[in-house]
């Protein structure tokens, strides 16, 4: 009896007389996990490109100080816009003084972090981010980030999707491979004042916790950056809706953040994010808690479905229709970002509600009633009490 039991457990590629049990070698872990690509529901259909890849796949660079893991087009071949850096500093540690090419955005998933930049102009920002907060670097503008007390995990997301946090251009690096005679001249120091300078990059290194943010705010000349680079973004009020919330964020309400927005995304048991799509740009995603699945329409007949867990990257390409359903007891919580300026959506609800009723009700052979009594307002999350 317990042997049977067993085996009911373990999930086999089969549904409504279709497919067969698998005997052979196979990850039962990761079937688990993925039930809807081990037996897809009957409306996937046709070659679809993998939407998926979890950080817990990613190879870990590990440093005195913490650690770091990245998704890039390397790791998800269709991501091309975007790319992702999940980083952890210890108490104290620093990521150091470094630029990149690309524009950097950040959501702070646990403990806080000091976080400092200087301008072309000579403008400075410091300041202190916590859970839930957001911060964004033009490309180009140099910054450096420490963690406080309690240590510090971040996502960061570039908007490249051939970023690599391996290529960033680091003071340490820089100065290493100038000649002495050469910083001597700029900075006006000695040969002996430079004898313990780093031979390589330090990249993340231990430190002490910083002071208090007062006691380490420098004036400069020129005053503070004009648009400050750090959001509040859990100070946010959410839109509310049955099923759930969302905030969204992007050049309206984050002044700085000029090339990615994003949406914030918190579904309750049975909640869905509706069938919609993205008219501007990719959509690129990172899930922090909970169960669910997403479905994709590519046009042409073809669909797929993926499940995604805490930890996981889902990316969706440019105009294709797809809905998030929560499939736990408990939240799904997920972010949505995109490389343009304003977060932008096209909701098939309010679609089919702000056209003439019997188009729609003939299109899809409904009552023209069913049409009619559709919400006119969007509604980006949904529940089946509606």
């Amino acid at each position: 009896m317990k042997k049977e039991s067993k085996q009911q457990r373990i999930p086999q590629p089969q549904r409504n007389g279709h497919g067969g049990t698998d005997t052979g070698p196979r990850n039962i872990e990761l079937d688990l996990q993925n039930p809807d690509m081990l037996t897809p529901p009957e409306t996937d259909s046709g070659t679809v490109p993998n939407m998926k890849f979890s950080f817990s796949m990613a190879h870990t660079r590990l440093e005195k100080g913490g650690w770091t893991r990245e998704v890039t087009a390397r790791e998800l071949p269709i991501a091309t816009t975007l790319a992702g850096v999940d980083m952890k500093l210890n108490p104290g540690a620093y990521r150091e003084l470094h630029w990149h090419k690309e524009a950097e955005w950040a959501y702070v998933l646990e403990g806080g972090c000091r976080i400092g930049a200087v301008d072309q102009e000579g403008r400075n920002f410091l300041d202190d981010v916590r859970k839930g907060d957001l911060w964004f670097f033009p490309k180009g503008i140099p910054h450096y980030i420490q963690a406080l007390e309690e240590g510090v995990e971040f996502l960061l997301v570039f908007d490249d999707g051939n970023f690599s946090e391996n290529s960033t251009f680091m003071m340490s690096d820089f100065f290493a491979h100038t000649p002495k005679s050469v910083l001597a001249k700029n900075f006006g120091w000695t040969p002996d004042q430079m004898a313990n300078m780093p031979e390589r990059e330090k990249y993340i290194f231990q430190g002490d916790v910083p002071p208090r943010l007062d006691s380490d705010q420098v004036v400069s000349p020129t005053g503070d950056v004009p648009d400050w680079f750090s959001h509040r973004m859990l100070a946010q009020a959410p839109q509310r809706f049955p099923g759930g919330t969302v905030r969204i964020v992007d050049s309206t309400t984050f002044k700085a953040s000029t090339t990615i927005c994003a949406a914030l995304v918190e579904l309750e048991p049975g909640g869905m994010r509706e069938l919609h799509w993205h008219p501007t740009n990719d959509e690129w995603q990172y899930y922090i808690s909970g169960f669910g699945r997403m479905g994709v329409f590519a046009s042409s007949g073809l669909a797929r479905t993926f499940d995604f867990r805490a930890g996981d990257v889902g990316y969706v390409p440019f105009a294709y229709g797809h809905y998030v359903e929560n499939l736990g007891n408990e939240p799904l919580v997920f972010l949505e970002m995109f490389r343009h300026p304003r977060f932008e959506d096209i909701s098939a609800t309010q679609w089919m509600a702000n056209l003439p009723p019997q188009v729609s009700a003939d299109t899809i052979n409904m009552p023209r009633e069913m049409i009619e009594a559709l919400p006119k307002d969007k509604r980006p999350v949904v529940t089946q009490n509606r």
